[in-house]
């Protein structure tokens, strides 16, 4: 009985080597033993529950093709591991309900970041190049994230940083350091393939990748990433399906020493609605939080940001403007802005009692918002357009890009609902309002000069706010 068990697994290993390369065989397939064989039930044992867990997710199909060739149509597999904690032996059988796959050769891996229509060769990093560890200013706040951060940037994914889970409240920099780290590999290793994604993008990538008929492809292509940048993390919760891909894509690089770099609002243990195996995973590297900024830190932030502008301010604008300015380095980056609009519209120095205005008029915004009417207004006399022709229903290029960043800023900047903004363009359904804000945000993906007035069109929104 025993020599029936061991030459049927042989047997099953030989159909699997055709089927995957040297070192998954050797990682993956190699620690099996076979245990049992009853009838056209053969018993193999694992390590442990994550080995069964990735066998299961990642190898299943090849299992089953070995299965069914060496034990015929009603053949199965059952796993038996032991569970830590009691040292017990369990079973688990495995599925072998869903159809055999005839070819499990991968397809040609597709790049979900490349629109219809657009070419590309080169995984485009997504990153900001103005982020840089360089002007990222280090605090008590944040030393024990941006230590780390150069560590990986020297050797990513040979650190004890993996994955690295940056976290802290909205405006800290957590984004800055996530690409400035990005950023730093890419110039010491340019062979390297560096992805920084929001959470949001990936979310929405793999909905559109299931309608295609295509994960496969989007599991390949992000498993072929050195560096990954997850930027808010915590949008996976209640996302079964989303979870169980970025499961697979994390163990798969975490187990090729690839880097994978997570940015949330929460440490894990807070995280709601995510799975307790990615939680768990997102606690085997380093948890590093950004707190809000010192006065100290503040000041030299707000003097390095005025030295970029090749502006001068008195310190004693400095201190006042960060003594008044607390919460997060996003807000203070506005101040600075409506500064150097101040000084710069009205031709005043900048100086204390510009410093005070300023201040006031930043506690007084939240009585200020942006309406839809006055981002058509912006955005057509952007384009040198007429307002009405926002609802019209041409699709003449110029009148086409105006409308759906409209949309898009209307969506952004407002409370209304996707059916209210169809009302202020023509009577647009909410799948119209979503399509324009999709093409949007591709198109800043790839065209640089449109992101550019994107940023133009945003900074005229924040100064409306005057």
């Amino acid at each position: 009985m025993k020599k029936d068990y061991l030459g049927t697994w042989d047997r099953c290993m030989d159909v699997i080597k055709e089927h995957v390369n040297t070192q998954t065989l050797k990682t993956w397939f190699e620690p099996i033993k076979a245990v049992k064989l009853e009838g056209d039930i053969l018993t193999i044992e694992v390590p442990n529950q994550f080995f069964y867990e990735w066998l299961e997710e990642n190898f299943l199909n090849v299992l089953r093709l070995a299965i069914v060739e060496v034990l015929g149509k009603n053949g199965r597999l059952e796993y038996r591991f032991k569970v830590e904690k009691n040292n017990a032996t369990n079973t688990a059988p495995a599925s072998t309900s869903d159809q055999l796959e005839d070819n499990i050769s991968p397809q040609d891996i597709q790049n979900p970041f490349v629109i219809p229509g657009i070419k590309r060769v080169k995984v485009n990093p997504q990153l900001n190049l103005a982020y840089r560890l360089s002007n990222y200013i280090e605090g008590d706040c944040n030393s024990l994230a941006r230590s780390a951060g150069k560590a990986i940037a020297d050797r990513p994914g040979e650190t004890a940083f993996n994955p690295l889970f940056i976290y802290g409240e909205v405006g800290l920099g957590k984004t800055h350091l996530a690409q400035a780290i990005g950023n730093e590999v890419l110039s010491k290793f340019p062979n390297k393939s560096v992805l920084y994604v929001s959470t949001e993008k990936f979310t929405n990538q793999l909905i559109q990748s299931i309608k295609n008929g295509s994960v496969t492809d989007f599991t390949n292509f992000y498993q072929l990433v050195d560096v990954l940048i997850v930027d808010d993390i915590q949008f996976l919760a209640n996302k079964k399906k989303t979870q169980e891909i970025f499961f697979n894509i994390f163990n798969h690089l975490k187990q090729c020493g690839k880097q994978i770099i997570l940015t949330s609002d929460c440490p894990p243990n807070e995280m709601q609605g995510v799975q307790d195996r990615l939680l768990s995973r997102f606690k085997w590297g380093l948890e590093a939080d950004i707190s809000r900024p010192d006065l100290e830190t503040r000041i030299a932030i707000m003097e390095a940001k005025m030295s970029k502008e090749n502006i001068q301010v008195p310190r004693e604008v400095s201190n006042f403007i960060c003594t008044h300015v607390k919460n997060n380095i996003r807000e203070l980056e506005g101040v600075l802005i409506q500064l150097i609009a101040q000084a710069t519209l009205n031709q005043r120095e900048i100086d204390m009692d510009l410093a005070k205005e300023v201040i006031k008029r930043v506690n007084n915004k939240d009585n200020k918002e942006i309406t839809v009417d006055l981002i058509k207004e912006m955005v057509a006399e952007f384009f040198g357009i007429d307002v009405e022709k926002l609802g019209s229903k041409t699709r003449k290029q110029d009148i086409a890009t105006a409308r759906h960043l409209s949309i898009y800023f209307s969506k952004e900047y407002t409370k209304n609902s996707l059916k209210n903004i169809g009302k202020y363009f023509g009577g647009r359904d909410h799948s119209t309002i979503l399509h324009s804000c999709k093409t949007v945000k591709d198109r800043m993906d790839t065209d640089r000069a449109f992101k550019d007035t994107v940023a133009s069109l945003q900074q005229k929104m924040q100064l409306s706010l005057l």
